[in-house]
């Protein structure tokens, strides 16, 4: 006999009911799904946009259905990234480092000359400590919590006459994305320009500008060759970092259950940003090549050249007086970059 049925009628009622009502909620708990917004930046072709949208299959698999989520490149303007999570404008966005530098110099690391020169040197610095301090300045400063890292394809100039030499870029109007590059094209006797990725090609055509810095992967698929013949590897920042940022009130709505397997994939995606970093390079040279594009890569007595105190030196300056005004030790954060890469200051 079941005890249930040893209780007066009146009472087996409520018994059966407080079961039945358990049993709905266990139900509906199960059953319920979230929804979340991950605003993110239009970048044809690089690592960036291909993860970005896997996204949505990730985290799906993952949750088995239970999180959703919907990415848009046209949510929020590339600059406001990182402050959108911050306001709850979105849910998420794949924010990029580089837009922040300005503010905090922390965040510009890599685009400081000859300092990192490549994806391993980048990926050295960010296990050593530099993205666990960029996570609590993502948490402290734009109110982010960081579910991934990623790297925009190696950057190069793109320029419409050959830059060769040191003295090719005196007089040219150059796109820049960061203010280190801009020092350095500056000190060089070039004009930097800002402008975004939407503007180039117009730009290009009237002549407004000569040429621009940006992501191999970016410039081969908007076909920014066309205009700008000449492709060219000059190692200024070429390494631009990203990250995945989510909201604090969006994730913890996520019973913990499902944010530890949203970071599973989270964690997952950032294996391959770094792990296939080299092949979405490599495929987007391969298909300018084919197009006829030549590739140059700076040869050394031209990159010392271009390494001088007189054209580095500003770059530098300006970093370490913003550190000042933020309030940490620049030169000290600096040669603590150069101890994990085995480097001296002059390399």
């Amino acid at each position: 006999m079941n005890p249930t049925q040893l209780l007066p009628a009146r009472f087996r009622v409520f018994v059966l009911a407080g079961a039945m009502g358990a049993a709905l909620w266990a139900q509906s708990a199960r059953a319920e799904t979230y929804d979340l917004t991950m605003a993110v930046i239009t970048s044809p072709g690089d690592g960036y946009s291909i993860l970005t949208a896997s996204v949505p299959e990730r985290v799906a698999k993952a949750t088995d259905g239970k999180v959703k989520v919907t990415v848009s490149d046209s949510l929020v303007p590339p600059a406001q990234m990182a402050t959108a999570v911050r306001e709850g404008r979105v849910d998420m966005s794949a924010a990029l480092h580089t837009y922040l530098a300005a503010d905090e110099p922390r965040m510009g690391i890599f685009n400081l000359p000859g300092l990192i020169n490549n994806i391993k040197e980048y990926k050295q610095v960010c296990d050593a400590f530099w993205c666990e301090d960029t996570r609590k300045i993502w948490k402290d400063k734009w109110g982010a919590i960081v579910l991934a890292e990623g790297a925009w394809c190696t950057q190069q100039l793109f320029s419409k006459d050959p830059i060769h030499k040191v003295e090719d870029f005196k007089g040219k109007r150059l796109r820049v994305h960061n203010p280190q590059t801009a020092e350095v094209v500056n000190a060089l006797g070039g004009k930097p320009v800002a402008m975004p990725t939407t503007e180039i090609f117009p730009a290009l055509e009237r002549g407004v500008i000569d040429g621009l810095f940006i992501s191999t992967c970016v410039g081969g698929s908007l076909e920014f060759w066309r205009l700008a013949k000449n492709v060219q590897n000059w190692s200024l920042g070429p390494i631009n970092g990203w990250a995945i940022l989510v909201n604090p009130e969006s994730w913890q709505k996520l019973p913990p259950e499902l944010q530890k397997q949203v970071q599973g994939a989270m964690d997952e995606l950032q294996q391959d940003a770094f792990g296939k970093y080299d092949d979405y390079v490599a495929n987007a040279r391969q298909a300018m090549e084919k197009n006829g594009v030549t590739f140059w890569v700076a040869p050394d007595e031209e990159r010392a050249k271009l390494m001088q105190q007189k054209y580095i030196g500003p770059a530098y300056d300006a970093w370490n007086k913003r550190a000042k005004q933020v309030g940490f030790d620049g030169p000290a954060y600096l040669e603590r970059v150069r101890k994990v890469l085995g480097k001296s200051e002059t390399q």
